[in-house]
C-alpha cells in the first residue's frame, strides 16, 4: 500500500522550526529544562528534549502575533502547550504500553510507570503556571479566560481518552463515536493552543473564538493524518511501531472506513483481527490488503482535507500578516498532500 506526497513533516514545517520563532522556542525550552540531578527535572527533560518541531507552541506564538500581540510576551505559555502535549504522550504510552516514543525508549520504559505518571502530572501543572507567567501584558480577564481554555481542553482530552478506551476492539461503536473522540482528544488541544495564543495576544472574544475553531478543525485533520501515517509510514518516520494501533485494538479512521465498506465476511474477519490485536499470522498483510481494496486511505484523506479547509475558513477575519500566513500555511499543507 503506497501513498504519495505524505511525509512526516513537509519542508514548510521544517522551515518554521528553523525560523526565528522556532529558534527562540528551542533555546528557551533548553534554558528552562537544564540537565539536573533532580530526578523530576531530569525525567521531564528526557520527555521534552530533544524537542520535535514544536508545532503547537509555534501555533500559539503565531496566533498571538496574528491578533497584534507580542510573541515574546507569550513565549512561556507557548511552551506550556508543549508541556501539556508531552504529558499526554507520556500518559498515553502508559495506557497503550508502547515502548518507543520519538525513536527511543518511552518514558515509562526508561524510568518506570510510577515516575512517568508523576512527571506527566508535573508537566500539566507547569503548563498552567506558564499561562499565568505570560499574562502581564493583557488584562487579567484574558489570563483567566486562557486558563479556562486550557482547563477545558484538559477535560476534553480526558473525556476523549475514556471514549477511545471504550472503542478498543469495537468497530461498531467506533463508527458511531470516532468523530467525537478525536474532536475531544486531539481537536481539544489544538483548539486550546490557538485560543490561548489569541487571548494572551489581546484578541477580542469573537476573534479568539474563530482561532479556537480553526485549531479544533486543524487538530481533527491532524489526527486523521496521524491515523493514515500508521498505515503508510515507517516506524523511523513515526517514532513508534508500525503495528501499534492494531496491537492496541484501536479503531483508527482507515479501519473504520474499511469496516463500513467491507463485505459481511470481511467485517467479521476485521473484528477478529482487532480482537487478536493483529497478532495472528498474516493479520497485518490482510488488513493492508483490505484497506487497498476499499480505498480506505483515500477516503480518510478526503475527510482530513475537509477539516483542514474548514480550519482555513475560520481565518478569514484576520488582517493580513506573516503570522496569519503561517497559520493558513499549516492548514494548506494538509489540503495539498496527494494520496
Amino acid at each position: 500500500m503506497t501513498v504519495t506526497g505524505f511525509t512526516r513533516y513537509p519542508p514548510f514545517i521544517d522551515d518554521l522550526a528553523r525560523s526565528e520563532s522556532g529558534r527562540l522556542l528551542h533555546a528557551e525550552l533548553g534554558r528552562r529544562w537544564p540537565e539536573s540531578t533532580d530526578p523530576l527535572v531530569g525525567i521531564a527533560r528526557y520527555a521534552l528534549l530533544p524537542a520535535g518541531k514544536l508545532l503547537r507552541p509555534m501555533m500559539t506564538l503565531h496566533a498571538a502575533e496574528a491578533v497584534g500581540g507580542s510573541p515574546a510576551d507569550v513565549l512561556p505559555a507557548a511552551l506550556g502547550m508543549e508541556y501539556l502535549h508531552v504529558a499526554t504522550l507520556v500518559h498515553d504510552d502508559i495506557i497503550d504500553a508502547d515502548t518507543l516514543r520519538r525513536g527511543r525508549p518511552a518514558v515509562p520504559v526508561a524510568f518506570g510507570i510510577p515516575n512517568a505518571i508523576v512527571v506527566g502530572d508535573h508537566l500539566i501543572f507547569t503548563a498552567f503556571q506558564s499561562i499565568v507567567e505570560s499574562g502581564a501584558a493583557v488584562p487579567a480577564g484574558h489570563v483567566a479566560a486562557a486558563v479556562a481554555a486550557l482547563a477545558e481542553a484538559g477535560r476534553d482530552l480526558c473525556r476523549g481518552q475514556m471514549l477511545e478506551t471504550q472503542l478498543v476492539g469495537d468497530l461498531d461503536e467506533g463508527a458511531r463515536s470516532y468523530a467525537e473522540m478525536i474532536r475531544l482528544k486531539t481537536g481539544g488541544l489544538f483548539r486550546a493552543v490557538c485560543h490561548v495564543g489569541a487571548l494572551l495576544g489581546g484578541a477580542e472574544p469573537q476573534v479568539a473564538a474563530a482561532l479556537a475553531r480553526y485549531g479544533e478543525h486543524l487538530g481533527v485533520a491532524f489526527q486523521i493524518r496521524d491515523d493514515l501515517l500508521s498505515y503508510v509510514a515507517t516506524p523511523e518516520q513515526t517514532g513508534k511501531p508500525a503495528t501499534s494501533d492494531l496491537n492496541n485494538g484501536r479503531p483508527t479512521l482507515p479501519l473504520l472506513l474499511a469496516y463500513d465498506a467491507a463485505t459481511d465476511a470481511g467485517r467479521v474477519e476485521l473484528m477478529a483481527v482487532l480482537h487478536r490485536r493483529g497478532a495472528g499470522p498474516g493479520d497485518v498483510e490482510w488488513v493492508a490488503g483490505l484497506l487497498a481494496e476499499v480505498d480506505a486511505v483515500r477516503s480518510a484523506r478526503r475527510q482530513m482535507v475537509e477539516h483542514a479547509e474548514r480550519a482555513l475558513a475560520e481565518l478569514a477575519g484576520l488582517a493580513p500578516s506573516p503570522s496569519a500566513t503561517v497559520l493558513a500555511g499549516i492548514a494548506h499543507w494538509m489540503t495539498s498532500e496527494t494520496a
